[in-house]
């Protein structure tokens, strides 16, 4: 049986794409010294959901229905971080007299406020959010996120929904 025919594997390879996001996310922040805004640090941790929930697929080896169900998980982790990055592009798109001024930093936030108005001011935005430091092939790093987030939830459904060889 080809690796590409089983679930396990691929859902190991999905767990690993993961893990290769937040190392590339990591090394651009301690190595070229991008700091992330609070919504970059939102997309980490829906990448690292969809990547938790990878990796339980690929140890776990469930049935059908399990399958399914992990597949629907890594859908909605992929989902509500690309949620997040449609937003973070969307910051990143307007006109500069529309962005938002800059807040506090997410610890302090988290610090001071209540975790719900916390949510509340990273998702009004703010002025660091709409800076793009680093591009690739024109796209901002929230726009490759975006696409990773599709790529990862597409990728998460067909391959555990699909009936194995």
């Amino acid at each position: 049986m080809p690796l590409s025919s089983n679930p396990r594997f691929m859902n190991l390879a999905g767990f690993l794409a993961c893990v290769a996001l937040l190392a590339y996310a990591y090394y651009t922040q301690f190595h070229l010294g991008l700091e992330p805004c609070p919504l970059c640090i939102f997309q980490r941790l829906g990448v690292m959901a969809a990547g938790g929930f990878f990796l339980l697929a690929a140890i776990h080896g469930p049935g059908v229905a399990g399958r399914r169900i992990y597949g629907v998980l890594i859908a909605l982790s992929a989902l509500a971080g690309g949620a997040v990055s449609a937003w973070h592009v969307y910051l990143q798109q307007l006109p500069s007299d529309q962005v938002p001024a800059c807040g506090p930093g997410l610890n302090y936030m988290l610090d001071v406020f209540s975790f719900g108005e916390t949510l509340r001011m990273v998702f009004t935005g703010s002025g660091e959010c709409a800076v793009s430091d680093w591009s690739f092939l024109g796209l901002s790093m929230p726009a490759w996120v975006l696409i990773a987030f599709v790529v990862l939830g597409v990728f998460g459904v067909w391959n555990n929904w699909r009936k194995p060889q």
